[in-house]
């Protein structure tokens, strides 16, 4: 059957891909399945309820959740209605709640939990949504979300026929979600989604992998984020079962339970659990820590193609002796992981690979649904360091000034009441300008390279690319984040955040003692090590481009407290301006006076290691 609308995926299920475990969920450490007709009625009861209440086709409603079955049922409940869903992270501040909900104008809250009812309830009070709003889980003083599905169950036989009207009415170019980006700087902007935009993404994706019927992915990125929420839909276009993850301190564990074969990551939970990895390497015997450290460096130089065969045969000692066991934690089955969100270190990519944990790599927007090209699943067609090939149904075209602009029927309706911000990024021709830059390997693989924005000149008029330099920096296990920073000045330098957890046991493998982390960043062994690893990343890089000075700070960079986007992208105007006085002493010092003060610095911290705690 032709699927061209979101809600068509049921009953593409119901028909070729019934199943006992459609969706699964844990609620109170067990784990609930539905059957593909479970899903189906759910999804219909949401839909009768909801306009047996009241709304009409074409009100807003948003939500506000971790992930479970239930925001599906939300989901493709108020798609079929003919209702807008307007996701939003449960991680923002109540300042960018209160925007988003006024600006999209939302009628109704559906969301998860006493936390998240804590955080919306002063704005939902302002804009007298208190009523409205709903909860999967029990919040006192707040109606259930099981008020809408059971009152939808009672009044099916009256608005059925209205849903399947509605939904014979609605056309693909019809809009179905607006979701607001997470930007670095300003207001939010709502992105208008499709159902065709985001089922021809689905599909176009769908030839990235073998997986279908019978086969298992576990969700836990955000589902109010398009990357996970297109990917919900591709799963679902192939058969798989999908079981969700709400909190992601549980991921571990859901994993050893569910051994899914497939799921969605990003680069940072990919950096996280390879730092984690080897930091339990460290901690082996002396024989143990030879044999796995030289399973990682032959990981780390693993190929596509072309291995020799003493390359082979040593790779095969190390899957099972080292590897296996790499396997074993992500629940022994997992087939592939797909990566998006930022640009993976192929250094990752490598040694995933090497471990028999592949990993195949992605790139878009949410205005482009979000993928744009992506390195499917076939080893002749994949590249290492690059996003891979461009999608069926999608152009693209390399800028004079290197900027990425892409075509088709991917691209976004516009931005919520802002024709004026449309203009800026979809051109006269149709060309969305997504301001990043990147180039064709070979005429095939498409590169990322950096943010147009984010580029900067030095005085001397050199450009630095300063995500490019961030990921090299970020490479070390010392490095937890970076942020290059010169522009107009006559060199380049970095904030780092240090890797605490990995410096800590450093330091107590050292001998080295300190009080707390402000008096960590400022030990003249601590520094010295970083100098090291600064050293060995400018080895890589030109002349103009390599890191002169950096400075270490206490702060680790998280989403809940404002450096990072809840993409997790950095927020360089927020951390500019928290470390103003930093980046004064950086520049506006001369190089003898910081070389003095250093010594100060260097000479007090002797001196007070030297006197007696109190």
């Amino acid at each position: 059957m032709e699927i061209t609308r979101t809600f068509d995926i049921i009953s593409l299920n119901a028909e070729k891909y019934p199943r006992k475990d459609m969706y699964g969920g844990k609620v109170d450490k067990e784990w609930i399945t539905y059957s593909t007709d479970q899903v189906r009625d759910n999804i219909n009861w949401v839909s009768y309820g909801l306009l047996s209440m009241g709304f009409k086709k074409g009100d807003k409603v948003a939500t506000i959740s971790g992930n479970k079955p239930e925001w599906n049922f939300v989901d493709l409940g108020l798609a079929q209605a003919g209702l807008i869903h307007v996701p939003i992270y449960p991680t923002i501040s109540t300042e960018e709640y209160s925007y988003i909900l006024q600006h999209a104008e939302v009628r109704a809250i559906i969301l998860g939990n006493k936390g998240i009812f804590n955080k919306v309830k002063p704005t939902a009070e302002k804009l007298g949504l208190l009523n409205s709003v709903f909860s999967f889980d029990p919040v006192e003083g707040v109606r259930s979300f099981s008020e809408i599905t059971d009152t939808g169950k009672k009044e099916a036989m009256k608005y059925a026929p209205l849903v399947e009207a509605t939904k014979t009415a609605i056309k693909p170019e019809d809009l179905v979600t607006i979701i607001y980006t997470s930007g670095t700087t300003g207001n939010s902007k709502g992105v208008m989604l499709s159902h065709k935009n985001l089922v021809s993404n689905a599909i176009s994706t769908s030839t990235a992998h073998h997986l279908g019927y019978g086969h298992r992915a576990m969700s836990f990125l955000p589902l109010c984020h398009v990357y996970e929420r297109m990917m919900n839909y591709h799963f679902q276009y192939k058969g798989i079962s999908i079981y969700y993850v709400e909190n992601m301190g549980t991921v571990s564990e859901a994993i050893r339970e569910v051994k899914p074969n497939i799921c969605n990551t990003v680069p940072r939970l990919l950096e996280k659990i390879y730092d984690n990895i080897l930091a339990k390497g460290k901690d082996l015997s002396w024989i143990k820590k030879t044999i796995f450290f030289w399973a990682v460096s032959l990981g780390l130089r693993f190929k596509l193609h072309n291995s020799s065969a003493f390359y082979r045969f040593r790779l095969g000692i190390a899957r099972k002796l080292i590897f296996s066991k790499w396997r074993e934690a992500l629940g022994g089955e997992l087939v592939v992981m797909v990566s998006g969100g930022a640009a993976l270190q192929s250094r990752l990519e490598k040694v995933f690979w090497a471990a028999g944990i592949p990993v195949i790599q992605g790139y878009g927007l949410t205005e482009t649904s979000p993928v744009i090209a992506v390195n499917p699943f076939r080893i002749p067609e994949i590249r290492f360091g690059t996003v891979g090939p461009v999608l069926e149904n999608v152009e693209v075209k390399i800028a004079e000034d290197g900027e990425i602009l892409c075509r088709g029927i991917n691209v976004m309706m516009g931005y919520y009441k802002a024709p004026e911000l449309t203009a800026e990024v979809i051109d006269a021709d149709g060309w969305f300008h997504t301001g990043d830059i990147g180039v064709f390997e070979e005429e095939k693989w498409l590169k990322i390279t950096d943010r147009k924005k984010e580029m900067f000149k030095l005085s001397a008029g050199k450009y630095i690319a300063p995500q490019v330099i961030e990921n090299k920096l970020k490479e070390s296990i010392f490095i937890e984040q970076a942020m290059v920073i010169g522009e107009n000045e006559k060199f380049a330098s970095a904030l780092l955040s240090p890797n605490f957890t990995f410096l800590h046991d450093w330091c107590a493998e050292h001998r080295i003692q300190f009080r707390d982390n402000s008096d960590l960043i400022d030990m003249p062994e601590v520094i010295e090590r970083y100098t090291r690893e600064v050293r060995e990343v400018n080895k890589s890089l030109g002349e103009h481009e390599q890191i002169k000075r950096f400075r270490l700070v206490t702060e680790e960079w998280t989403p809940q407290t404002g450096e990072l986007s809840p993409t997790l992208k950095l927020r360089r105007n927020y951390l500019m301006d928290r470390y103003k006085d930093i980046i004064s002493e950086i520049y506006f010092g001369s190089e003898k006076d910081t070389t003095v003060f250093n010594r100060i610095r260097n000479g007090l911290t002797g001196i007070l290691k030297g006197l007696p705690k109190f």
